[in-house]
């Protein structure tokens, strides 16, 4: 996959989250159940972590699979960042 196929794919995710996001706001307004309302906060946080897999694929992918010579300070980042996301 491309860099701009994988943006376009990071970008049509997070503007499904933003309209996931309006509709817990319209939840909450009409003054929803707490539960429908936690079942939809849940879905969003499963959703943004989606969207960090793929940011961290695609960097992956692009940074470090496609370079001849491995790095091992690019290395050393992306394992870095990958523990980091993970917390």
């Amino acid at each position: 996959m491309t860099e701009q196929e994988d943006k376009k794919k990071i970008v049509n995710r997070l503007k499904t989250i933003k309209g996931h996001i309006q509709g817990i706001e319209n939840m909450i307004e009409a003054d929803k159940g707490c539960d429908e309302i936690l079942i939809q906060i849940a879905a969003v946080k499963q959703s943004i972590h989606k969207v960090g897999l793929a940011v961290m694929e695609s960097h992956a992918s692009q940074c470090l699979i496609d370079t001849d010579n491995m790095d091992k300070e690019k290395l050393e980042e992306m394992i870095k960042m990958i523990f980091n996301y993970s917390k």
